[in-house]
Formats: C-alpha cells, structure tokens, sequence
C-alpha cells in the first residue's frame, strides 16, 4: 500500500515528457500537456517537453540527449506503445535500457485494466533504467497517462514514499560503474 512519510523533506525531480507521435500536434496533444501539468502538480520539475515522430531514431534521438543530460532524472514518453506499424516505442528505448524495471509493466497493466478492462493487452508500456536516468513509456491516450502517473509514478517518484521509492536509490543507480572505474 502507498505510504508518505509526511516527516520527511519532498525532494523534486527533472522530468522530461517526450510526445510520440505522427499525428498529434502541439495543438492537438493532450497527454504531453496532460503528464506536465500532473508532474507540476506533485512538485517535481518538468525539465523538458518535446516531441517526436513514430520513428525509431527520432524517438532514441531524444531519448539519449535525456539520457546524457545530467539535468534530467526521469524520462516520461507518451505514445507509440501499441503494436501497430508505427508503434515503435518499445523498439526505439529498450536498446538504450541498462536494466528493465518489469514491475512498472506489470503494475501498468494491473492499474490500466481497472479503467479500460481487457484492452490494456493492447499496451507495450515499459520502464527502464540507462546511465542512472528513469525512463517509462506509456500509451498515448490522456487516460493511460493519467493510470500511469496517479497509479505508479506519482507515488514511486516522491522520495517520502515508503516502504521505497525510485528516488531514494537513485545515487546508488551507478555504483558498479564506480566500482570498475576504481579497479
């Protein structure tokens, strides 16, 4: 069960929000201004928001720019999920994964299948790690970002979260690179 430890200091995190997609615009996007206004709405920092096309090197394009900078904690993509030709997500991002988080797909399907039943098995969210940046990908529609932040991130994102969080690890995401730096 979700937790805060309300004695302990919030500590806000850079995330960015990557739009995917050959259709929507920044007029017509409703789940890039939607996972914004809800990080903004936590407290963190929305560091960046950008937008790619259903291409497998734009999308890795952007996302490994995030990923070297050191301004950037999370990734958050939305779109490009499905397994439709142009659904490309997974294909483009899980190279660039260290470590796949399992569980946030896991926990993605069991949060999405509360609002849209059976259907969630059209969804190839993920979640990884790579050079100690949070990545997640999620569906486009409002509703699977909104399952996906309220339901898992939210809660997994605040560092008062107990019993864990991803933040409260996050310094130690790159102690074995400082191990076989050191030998």
């Amino acid at each position: 069960m979700n937790r805060i430890d309300e004695s302990r200091p919030f500590v806000p995190v850079r995330i960015a929000v990557l739009t995917i997609s050959d259709t929507r615009t920044p007029k017509t996007d409703r789940s890039g201004p939607l996972l914004a206004s809800m990080i903004e709405d936590a407290g963190h920092i929305v560091a960046e928001c950008a937008s790619a096309a259903d291409d497998v090197k734009s999308i890795r394009k952007q996302v490994k720019k995030w990923i070297k900078n050191k301004k950037i904690d999370v990734v958050i993509t939305t779109g490009g999920t499905g397994f439709t030709g142009r659904d490309v997500t997974p294909e483009a991002v899980h190279p660039l994964f260290e470590k796949e988080i399992e569980g946030f797909s896991v926990l993605f399907h069991m949060q999405s299948y509360l609002t849209v039943g059976t259907s969630t098995v059209q969804s190839r969210a993920c979640g990884g790690l790579a050079k100690g940046t949070y990545i997640f990908c999620v569906p486009g529609s409002p509703g699977a970002c909104e399952d996906a932040w309220t339901g898992i991130l939210k809660a997994q994102l605040d560092n008062r979260h107990r019993p864990c969080s991803f933040i409260e690890i996050m310094p130690r995401l790159q102690e074995n690179k400082r191990k076989r730096a050191k030998a």
